[in-house]
């Protein structure tokens, strides 16, 4: 019952239109779809690298889609990425209902809504190969800290899925300048069981 009032409220609050919660906008090839709405939102995407799979005892807490840039600098005559800088928005799962953010050096994710503040352990990051040429990869990021009560207060786990573009620019580099370079992702926030 309760999974069926999370779909219906879903709806209800108007999730904006693109928003994935599989992780991806495409079908999986050659992957068993979820047989109930629930477990859509709830259970194992099969369409996610098997090494990007949060540790048990987390559920999915949050998606957002991201877009932005992910910004170089030139050190040492090669492209260094300096940080990301990018809008998200989406939706929580407990209770359903919009959120937006920034994400930005740290890796850091914060709620324009609440400012609550996740800050991910990227040395840690798990990766795996995007599905999409020339983009960067796919990653489990583990929390490092966390600040505040609101969306990212209790998050244990990030995934940055489906991603398109960001790559460093090709070829070396001269100066101390900087590029921007367009990404697009999915990010799916994990939470320990209460």
């Amino acid at each position: 019952m309760a999974a069926a009032f999370g779909a219906l409220a879903l709806v209800a609050v108007a999730v904006p239109a693109g928003v994935s919660f599989a992780g991806t906008d495409r079908a999986p090839a050659e992957s068993k779809p979820p047989t109930t709405q629930a477990e859509n939102f709830h259970g194992v995407d099969p369409r996610v690298p098997p090494e990007l799979t949060p540790p048990a005892g987390n559920v999915l807490h949050s998606v957002l889609k991201a877009r932005g840039v992910q910004v170089y600098e030139c050190r040492g005559g090669t492209w260094t990425l300096l940080e990301p800088a990018a809008s998200l928005t989406g939706v929580t799962m407990h209770p359903v209902k919009k959120v937006s953010a920034l994400h930005f050096r740290g890796p850091s994710w914060q709620s324009d809504q609440d400012g609550s503040l996740l800050e991910g352990d990227g040395p840690n990051a798990e990766r795996a190969p995007s599905e999409h040429p020339n983009s960067i990869p796919q990653l489990l990021i583990p929390a490092k800290l966390n600040r505040g009560d609101g969306v990212f207060g209790k998050v244990s786990y990030v995934q940055r899925l489906d991603t398109v573009g960001g790559l460093a620019p090709a070829g070396p580099c001269t100066g101390s300048g900087t590029k921007a370079v367009p990404y697009r992702a999915v990010y799916r926030f994990f939470a320990a069981k209460p």
